[in-house]
């Protein structure tokens, strides 16, 4: 005659066998391996210092298009220019690196306005010397910043923001915007296309 076992002794070896088997493929850390772990947190300031001045303002120099070339075929197509010419994702605005010469005037409200020979009648052209800068023409320019490579929106933004706060603390830091005031000046930078009668470019590069 067969003994019969208890069914609470087999549901204690179940439990037991249960806890022995967790415990073989539980993988137990310190505090410090589970940090290192763990995904990075985006740095918005690391991010400009890497990328603006050795990659960004670099590529902007590269591709951009004479000013006064850029608003005539603009003029003419503003989609085909945007294609040829422009960097955008989606469905929004272009963004164009431009590079031009003319007559800078005075400064005021963070704008210094500039003289361009070549651009169509009524076209005001303005560079943003700070101390706000506006936009997101640098990230957007470069042409390879894309939403893909951020976490959410909010580290996208940060990291355009981080390009304008590096140009701030290079470009437009030693600038005297007050003695350019009727001076030739060249000038290289980035802007979104909101409306061709208003060019109001972040600039990489001012001289």
């Amino acid at each position: 005659m067969t003994a019969r076992v208890p069914a609470r002794w087999i549901a204690g070896a179940a439990v037991a066998a249960l806890v022995v088997l967790m415990a073989v493929d539980t993988e137990y850390r310190t505090a410090e391996t589970a940090a290192a772990a763990a995904p990075a947190t985006f740095d918005p300031a690391a991010f400009g210092a890497r990328n603006y001045e050795a990659k960004v303002v670099p590529a902007i120099k590269q591709s951009a298009v004479d000013l006064p070339v850029l608003l005539k075929a603009l003029a003419e197509d503003k989609e085909a220019a945007g294609r040829t010419y422009g960097k955008r994702q989606g469905t929004g605005p272009y963004t164009f690196a431009v590079k031009g010469r003319g007559e800078a005037g005075q400064a005021r409200s963070g704008l210094l306005p500039v003289t361009v020979e070549g651009v169509p009648p009524g076209t005001r052209v303005s560079l943003q010397i700070g101390p706000a800068i506006n936009g997101t023409a640098l990230r957007d320019a470069a042409g390879f910043i894309t939403f893909g490579q951020f976490t959410n929106q909010v580290e996208y933004a940060d990291a355009a923001t981080a390009l304008n706060d590096e140009l701030r603390a290079t470009l437009l830091k030693s600038l005297d915007a007050a003695a350019l005031d009727g001076k030739e000046i060249s000038f290289t930078g980035a802007f979104t296309l909101l409306t061709p009668q208003t060019v109001t470019i972040t600039p990489v590069e001012i001289s």
